[in-house]
């Protein structure tokens, strides 16, 4: 597990500079298949599922957690798959913040969260 996801992220207002390339790079190599756009502002990952009630729970329980660290992704949803992206609007770039999320994120998937057993209907 990534020491990213031992952090909790800092409100940000702005005030701050954004990560360099090089910092970014450095901190993705805590993370699991997340790719950072050419300009360094944003970082993403699609996560593929076999389902619709696994790609909700996993929508739900990122959700729960942006909600915790008051940090929130741009999420697009569709049957069985989830474009997850971050970028620190207040800085116009990426914080740490951003990068403690996903790895957050990839910790959700790690504890199996979105393989609850069908409903049986």
């Amino acid at each position: 597990m990534s020491k990213l996801t031992t952090k909790r992220c800092i409100p940000c207002e702005g005030g701050i500079d954004p990560l360099t390339p090089d910092q970014v790079r450095e901190l993705l190599g805590q993370l699991d298949a997340w790719q950072v756009n050419e300009a360094s502002t944003v970082i993403s990952r699609d996560f593929k599922f076999e389902n619709f009630h696994q790609t909700m729970a996993f929508v739900n329980a990122v959700a729960w957690m942006a909600h915790c660290e008051d940090h929130h992704p741009d999420m697009e949803v569709g049957y069985g798959h989830c474009h997850v992206s971050y970028t620190t609007h207040a800085i116009g770039g990426l914080s740490e913040n951003d990068l403690i999320c996903a790895a957050k994120v990839d910790a959700i998937l790690a504890e199996s969260i979105v393989d609850a057993p069908s409903c049986g209907i």
